[in-house]
């Protein structure tokens, strides 16, 4: 029997459905959108564009489309994965002018870079935009569901479908990379070598709390340098992977200027990197970068569960002092460190200690996220369990 999963963000979703007359649930697939939606508009119509004939007729005649699905129903519609058809956007705009419900429509869609032209167009100032991403930690331990682990979690990953169904990892991630391919790719894309493309992946799963090097990533898949950065906009906009981009505060220093990257679930990377058990991932030479994705794609869920756009950075100079995380807060920058170790020892300061006397903070303010159970201030800082990551004022 599938559980259903409270989640954050429906506070959010409730808010905007009260304010504005359309509302966009965005996210990569198989991350409870669906469910979400259906759940707390239970007397909308739901409406899935998956169909293919449902999606055929929404494409050849939109204009009739909505009129059939809107006639004499006054609650409201869910339009699920609705980038795939996305003209339907403009006859939208016409019925939300003239009607103004507030949360009439509600949409989810898994391909941001389709959508966002398409919103910049037509529903500008009528749509609330929110993100779901798979499962928070908080939201597993709300639920009882946590593993007790960080391996066991890192390993797992955070799709609601492996909790809610009590599914193998294994099979399920592999199932979800050969789906995503056959049908986002062959769909979104020019992409002609989905073998290739997968190596791609790969070895971007390989590259993860790496600065993003598009040469060295396209010579070691026999591709371009503009193949490369095609691809891997696209592994963005499918919310496969996004990019930390480095803090611009220089202190007279020369930075480091391109992103890092980064998975947005490490069950993902683990099924990618042909990791098959959480004792693997134990001894694995990917072990503490992987830790580092699970906090930072962490960070950026406690953002979009709150309705924000994380302001969340790193820093590193020429001489290689580097800031894991910084945290911008209006004029406030706060600086974390991410150390896989169980235990806080006192070194794992280290770099928040120089951090202080570069940027002449007076105060100490940084945390150190570790790979521990308990949280404990410090004299240079806070060392934070992985578990209480939603203590972090942002």
């Amino acid at each position: 029997m599938k559980q259903i999963i409270p989640r954050i963000l429906k506070n959010s979703l409730l808010e905007s459905s009260q304010q504005l007359p359309v509302v966009a649930i965005l996210g990569p697939r198989q991350s409870g959108k669906t469910t979400l939606a259906k759940t707390t508009f239970d007397k909308h119509k739901y409406v899935s564009l998956e169909d293919l004939d449902t999606r055929q007729r929404a494409i050849e005649d939109p204009r009739k489309f909505l009129s059939d699905i809107c006639f004499n129903n006054n609650n409201g519609v869910i339009l699920d994965e609705f980038q795939n058809a996305p003209a339907i956007l403009s006859y939208i705009q016409t019925i939300v002018d003239e009607q103004e419900k507030p949360g009439y429509f509600i949409l989810t869609g898994s391909q941001n870079f389709l959508v966002n032209q398409e919103i910049t167009q037509t529903l500008a100032g009528r749509i609330a935009l929110l993100t779901l991403l798979p499962l928070s930690i908080t939201e597993l331990k709300n639920n009882n569901i946590l593993p007790k682990t960080v391996e066991d979690l890192i390993f797992k990953g955070a799709y609601p479908r492996i909790y809610a169904r009590n599914v193998n990892p294994i099979t399920w991630y592999r199932d979800y990379i050969e789906t995503y391919l056959e049908r986002d790719v062959r769909l979104i894309s020019h992409v002609k070598d989905l073998v290739q493309f997968k190596y791609f992946v790969q070895l971007c799963a390989g590259r993860i709390g790496q600065v993003v090097n598009y040469s060295s990533l396209a010579s070691d898949c026999g591709i371009d340098t503009r193949t490369a950065k095609e691809w891997l906009s696209l592994l963005q906009a499918s919310y496969i992977i996004f990019t930390l981009q480095p803090h611009n505060k220089n202190f007279n220093r020369r930075l480091i200027k391109s992103p890092k990257l980064y998975f947005y679930d490490t069950g993902l990377v683990c099924s990618l990197l042909k990791i098959e058990s959480r004792e693997q991932l134990l001894t694995h030479y990917m072990r503490g970068n992987l830790f580092e994705c699970l906090v930072i794609s962490e960070l950026y869920k406690h953002f979009f569960n709150k309705n924000r756009r994380p302001s969340i950075y790193f820093w590193r100079d020429n001489h290689g002092h580097e800031i894991d995380c910084i945290i911008e807060k209006a004029s406030k920058l706060i600086p974390i460190e991410i150390k896989s170790s169980m235990t806080a020892y006192p070194k794992i300061f280290n770099e928040l200690q120089e951090w202080y006397k570069i940027s002449e903070t007076q105060v100490p303010n940084g945390y150190v996220i570790y790979g521990g159970d308990e949280n404990q201030s410090r004299l240079h800082g806070i060392a934070l369990s992985w578990k209480n990551l939603n203590l972090i004022d942002i």
